[in-house]
């Protein structure tokens, strides 16, 4: 079934063992001065562990004015070489082929971390950064592409296999390639050719200095997605022109700063969206093409090698939340394969916050150096209150280290309100995560009591050890005017299919929870106005998924009333005022979305009663599915 995604392929007398490829993804593991520590390389080693055929590790910069993130790796010095020889080393004993991607930032980076202004083909400030960089002179163009060679020297050097160039994402090479961000009149703006003579140039000194033996790449974006930016017509003429200057395969990308929902593609974004993009280049070239944008199924990868559409599939995100992910497809376990929900709350929020990445539903994701779950020495008997994200996750790891776990359900499924969670549009793939916790628990033979409610004697006979609490939380209810009202309902109750659709429906409160009620109901062809007291809508999502999350709302008519009181609910109405002045929204149907708060009287009891209990999840605060699958992970690990 997935013979052409496991075929073999080779290039420069590298054979990669099949067509599944590992994309540079910034992770912040590094030191930053560029060096390469534990942490960074046992992060990669586990994904050729896992059975990736070739890695492309992330940006490392050519030099440190060319960061666009504090903790990258880098080789612009030779005192850089060690550690990153350590990471071939390791990363080689898998049959891996390894790629480093070398890269500028240009001006889509900052001073405070550069310690120097950026630098861009001409002075236009990035839209996102907002600095003005410094328009390099055609001495300093030229000393950059003489640090791309000698960079690419220095990963031979460490054992790579090869570099990638970073051409894509509106970052130095691409800066110069785009009439968008290149308004130069010298030989290296204007025309097609002074444009592109920047990477050409970069291409061609990388050849001249690391021979025939080692592999070249380069990564662009198909469309820039901006007003004035390139489009794919524009990449259709320009990778010719990078194939004959001498690289050996191109990754098709998206995007740029500017357009970042095409550069990290969310759950609001098709799979595979940029691949037949993809397949037009592939029709100008004849080297091998390889796909990336939301890919997350070895079998929707192999369809696309199938179909002739590209040579190999990039699976980024994908390999964060399974780094085992070819294995575990080779050998047919694909229920196995914890697969990306496109949530990116570990992955890119944390990378906007300039911290370690992390994954919602992988716990051990930047942990790899701490090893695997060890066994108990005192094996315990062990209670899981809740089937929810964290419940299920302690579960599992507590039954990995050998200690005996019963689950208690009160509800006929798993999932909690994660569950409730898939219900909206473009969510629907969380389902896949919790059959993934459910079947890891079957493979450990623990016992999930469904439709079973604890109450404070459920344990008197059996006498856990401990109880791992993971009851979750319940709706808060504010006391509006009218909110007894039998048209008026909470989300959990809405989503879990409790109550019908109004036509005319008012959310009331505007977080994650309300956004993404709000734009189910209107993909329903409802009425929707969502009242939100703070002054914007969904603020603590992500901000990738949140303007994903608000193109959708705007395309589904959602009525967005931000800084706005509920003053009363009546029949027909909700009454709302904002600044001072009071107006009705019509509604046959109020939905309350307010927050939860956790309800632990019965953690209390049980506490009372002599019985160790721990609180996770919700149970022990709110928040998103990564503190709870974490806390759940990191609980079960100390018991």
């Amino acid at each position: 079934m997935l013979e052409h995604v496991f075929s073999p392929l080779t290039m420069r007398g590298k054979t990669l063992k099949n067509r599944l490829t590992v994309p540079a993804m910034v992770m912040n593991f590094c030191t930053a001065d560029g060096k390469a520590t534990e942490r960074y390389i046992a992060y990669h080693e586990a994904k050729a562990k896992g059975g990736f055929g070739m890695i492309v590790t992330e940006d490392y910069a050519v030099e440190p004015e060319g960061k666009g993130f504090t903790n990258i790796p880098g080789l612009w010095s030779d005192d850089q070489i060690p550690g990153h020889t350590e990471l071939a080393n390791r990363v080689h004993k898998y049959d891996t082929v390894l790629i480093a991607q070398i890269y500028h930032a240009g001006r889509q980076t900052n001073s405070f971390i550069t310690g120097h202004t950026p630098y861009a083909p001409s002075a236009i400030p990035c839209p996102v950064n907002q600095e003005m960089p410094e328009a390099m002179s055609i001495e300093r163009v030229e000393e950059v592409i003489e640090k791309f060679g000698d960079t690419a020297l220095r990963a031979k050097k460490c054992g790579f296999d090869g570099v990638e160039i970073h051409g894509a994402h509106g970052y130095l090479i691409a800066q110069f390639m785009s009439q968008y961000t290149n308004k130069r009149v010298d030989k290296y703006g204007g025309d097609l050719e002074n444009r592109l003579r920047f990477p050409v140039e970069i291409i061609k000194n990388i050849r001249a200095k690391v021979g025939e033996d080692f592999i070249v790449g380069f990564k662009i974006s198909s469309d820039e997605y901006m007003d004035g930016g390139r489009t794919l017509s524009d990449t259709l003429t320009i990778v010719p022109y990078l194939e004959e200057a001498g690289i050996d395969y191109v990754t098709v990308s998206a995007g740029v700063n500017g357009s970042a929902t095409k550069m990290m593609p969310t759950s609001y974004t098709k799979h595979a969206w940029n691949v037949d993009a993809a397949e037009e280049v592939k029709k100008v070239c004849s080297i091998p093409v390889i796909s990336v944008g939301r890919i997350n199924d070895a079998r929707i990868a192999d369809t696309l090698i199938r179909a002739g559409k590209v040579d190999m599939v990039a699976m980024g995100r994908a390999s964060l939340a399974d780094p085992a992910l070819p294995n575990k497809s080779k050998d047919g376990q694909l229920k196995d394969v914890r697969r990306c929900i496109g949530c990116l709350i570990g992955c890119v929020g944390n990378e906007l916050k300039g911290i370690p990445c992390a994954c919602a539903l992988n716990p051990t994701l930047g942990r790899e150096y701490e090893g695997d779950v060890e066994k108990a020495v005192v094996p315990k008997k062990l209670a899981v209150v809740g089937a929810g994200p964290a419940g299920l996750q302690a579960a599992i790891t507590a039954a990995e280290a050998g200690h005996s776990v019963k689950v208690y359900e009160k509800s006929a499924y798993a999932g909690g309100q994660f569950r409730l969670a898939a219900v909206p549009p473009c969510k629907g793939e969380i389902t896949e995560f919790i059959n993934w916790q459910t079947t890891q628990l079957d493979k450990l033979n623990v016992e999930v009591a469904y439709e079973t409610e604890v109450t404070a004697d459920t344990f008197d006979a059996e006498r856990p050890d401990t109880i791992l609490f993971a009851a979750g939380a319940t709706p808060v209810v504010r006391p509006i005017p009218g909110v007894d009202l039998p048209h008026v309902v909470t989300a959990q109750d809405f989503l879990d299919g409790k109550v019908n659709y109004g036509n005319s429906c008012v959310v009331i409160g505007g977080g994650q929870v309300g956004a993404e009620t709000a734009n189910h109901l209107a993909l329903n062809w409802k009425s929707v106005n969502v009242v939100e007291m703070q002054p914007a809508v969904a603020a603590e999502e992500v901000l990738v998924v949140r303007m994903e999350m608000m193109e959708d709302l705007v395309k589904n008519h959602v009525g967005m009333h931000t800084s706005t009181i509920v003053k009363k609910i009546t029949e027909t109405a909700v009454v709302c005022e904002k600044d001072g002045a009071e107006f009705e929204l019509p509604a046959d149907m109020v939905v309350i979305a307010v927050g939860s708060r956790a309800n632990n009287a019965l953690a209390d009891a049980l506490t009372a009663k002599g019985f160790d209990v721990k609180l996770i999840g919700d149970a022990e605060g709110s928040g998103n599915v990564m503190k709870a699958v974490t806390q759940g992970y990191d609980l079960a690990k100390t018991l």
